[in-house]
């Protein structure tokens, strides 16, 4: 096979009859393959595309090179076909190439390179031969947990997560006791690098998992840093979801003669998840949150906020009204996060509240909606948000609230996803009482087919019934009943209260906010720029469109150089010349004086502070 062949992973549909190519159509997408284990987060290989290749397309995992133990472990955890692109990469990294993938989250990525690199381990070795780099410690522990399942058979393969906010110690202890395959973020591998207790010598493979997403949070140059400690004979793979430039320049720096694999979603994929938008006035946002999830919650639910002060008062309002909630955010200690994650993956909790950077990577089969209570602060933020719903072929819902002020952003959003997202009203009294009766029908449904645990305590709930019953002359029904108001208590069931405020005048047709955004787009961004949240101040910044600024950019930056944690930033508005970006009042000097000389995309910010 020439060595500068590119994967290239093509829609189906849009290579029917396509001649002089080798195009191999996949099964049907709700075949077997690898998905999720031991919560692994990328594993969802339905939806993706084909692959075209010189050859026949393995329709199994025995022929790339595999032991047997490593078979084994996959045919015990019932997987049966290669996603896409584990077939286009498992063979070059077996081979050792350096290989660049571009792929979303959920089309086997995690798989596809781990199963080759477990191969490729050496047993016996005392210093760690692969290191894998990710951009958060959420994403950095599935990561760890999918490489420790797939090498079942393997026991002398040891695997080590390290990551800020877990025990520098007991990390350090663990790799003077030998590891062989180390999953962390940056800073922490940096950290390790400096103080000599990760020595780099033996590693013959690295890693980058979502390296847009590390781009984004500004850590590139600490993944730079990290390349240039290896050794100079090691094999490179790094796989994003987007190819902006300056991937591409560390590929092109770094990477030798990589072979290149491409996914493709098919526009099926994406319709699996419904996506939704409601426009409301800010001041209503909690109470239409509220009936959302009295109307459609079924299973679980991702409300994802900016902030971490939202997370605590979104999930305050939510706990009031009686619902299990959980919170994800950056001043969650890790042992925390992960019991938390638990919690909603065994059913224990419905409801996460989190910030973005909290869940990248968040993986929970049960997640059917995912509710963006603030709008992300770009589309690829969005597209990751809506990603933890509707994965491994699953159907699944995405509501988006946006206010006036925000509905220019539809517009963009929909020509980056290229489909358009329906507007939904909030649920009024009529659609809430018919879901409050639908689940109460399901819960007694359920009931009725379930006993209780121990036989002789059901013998005793019947003597009772029985008794009330001649103690009060009642028949079936009526002590049914009487058992149904015990259960419901004494809250109503019915909503009454105020429903005026859902016909808002702001839901309008989209043709007038369109043409509104055309006529006052400037007007309105200055009238938005006067009023920062009550506990930030604004800041103005000398980039802007003109500069292809993104807010990505100014958030990455601002958190990288400062140390400012990526939620104390708050909104960010990028007009033509000039930027806007809200920062915690009572900003140190220090920290100030830092922004001052910050530059992004090699151009001073020449910060100031509005009055």
């Amino acid at each position: 096979m020439n060595n500068n062949k590119r994967h290239e992973l093509l829609s189906c549909e849009e290579n029917m009859g396509t001649s002089g190519a080798s195009i191999a159509k996949e099964n049907d997408a709700s075949c077997d393959s690898i998905d999720k284990p031991a919560g692994d987060s990328s594993e969802s290989p339905a939806g993706t595309d084909s692959v075209a290749d010189e050859g026949s397309i393995q329709n199994s995992f025995e022929g790339f090179g595999f032991s047997d133990a490593l078979l084994k472990t996959i045919a015990d955890k019932g997987y049966k076909e290669p996603s896409p692109i584990q077939k286009a990469a498992f063979p070059e990294l077996m081979l050792g190439r350096d290989l660049v993938g571009q792929a979303q989250t959920g089309t086997g990525k995690t798989a596809a390179f781990a199963l080759p690199l477990i191969e490729r381990v050496l047993p016996n070795e005392k210093l760690p031969q692969v290191l894998v780099l990710t951009p958060t410690r959420e994403l950095a522990v599935q990561v760890a947990e999918a490489f420790r399942a797939y090498a079942a058979g393997h026991p002398h393969l040891k695997v080590l997560a390290v990551y800020g906010g877990a025990d520098f110690r007991s990390q350090i202890s663990s790799l003077k006791r030998g590891v062989d395959v180390i999953v962390g973020t940056p800073g922490r591998v940096m950290d390790h690098i400096r103080q000599k207790t990760l020595n780099c010598t033996g590693l013959h493979c690295l890693v980058l998992d979502e390296a847009d997403e590390m781009l984004r949070m500004g850590f590139i140059d600490d993944v730079e840093w990290v390349l240039e400690q290896l050794p100079t004979e090691r094999q490179l793979v790094l796989f994003s979801a987007t190819m902006p430039s300056e991937i591409r320049r560390l590929s092109k720096r770094y990477l030798n003669d990589p072979a290149e694999i491409t996914i493709k979603s098919r526009s099926q994929e994406a319709s699996l998840i419904r996506q939704r938008f409601i426009i409301i006035q800010h001041s209503h946002k909690l109470n239409a949150l509220k009936r959302v999830l009295e109307a459609i919650i079924d299973d679980g639910v991702i409300i994802f906020v900016r902030t971490k002060a939202i997370t605590l008062i979104v999930a305050e309002a939510l706990e009031a009204v009686g619902h299990d909630v959980g919170i994800l955010n950056g001043d969650v200690p890790q042992t925390q996060r992960e019991r938390t994650v638990e919690r909603l993956r065994s059913g224990k909790i419905n409801i996460l509240v989190a910030t973005d950077v909290a869940a990248r990577g968040l993986d929970v089969e049960r997640i059917t909606l995912v509710i963006n209570y603030d709008v992300p602060f770009d589309r690829e933020a969005y597209v990751h948000r809506i990603g933890r719903t509707g994965r491994a072929g699953r159907s699944g819902e995405a509501i988006l609230f946006v206010s006036p002020r925000e509905r220019h952003f539809l517009n963009t959003l929909e020509r980056a996803i290229k489909q358009p997202i329906e507007q939904m009203e909030i649920p009024n009294n009529e659609s809430i009482n018919k879901s409050r009766l639908s689940k109460l029908q399901k819960k007694l449904l359920a009931a009725a087919k379930t006993g209780r645990e121990h036989e002789e305590e059901t013998e005793l709930l019947d003597a009772l019934i029985k008794e009330v019953g001649k103690e009060l002359s009642l028949d079936q029904d009526k002590l049914a009943l009487a058992a149904l108001n015990l259960a419901i208590g004494s809250a109503p069931l019915l909503a009454t209260g105020d429903e005026t405020w859902l016909k808002q005048p702001t839901q309008r047709g989209r043709r007038n906010d369109r043409r509104e955004d055309r006529l006052g787009t400037r007007r309105r961004n200055e009238r938005d720029s006067a009023s920062p949240e009550n506990h930030m101040d604004r800041f103005r910044v000398e980039v802007g469109h003109r500069d292809r600024v993104k807010p990505g950019n100014l958030v990455g930056a601002i958190a990288n150089e400062t140390g400012l944690q990526g939620r104390m930033i708050g909104r960010i508005q990028i007009f033509d010349r000039y930027s806007f970006v809200d920062l915690p009042k009572g900003m140190p000097e220090n920290v100030f004086n830092d922004l001052k000389k910050l530059r992004v995309l090699n151009r001073e910010l020449q910060i100031q502070k509005l009055k």
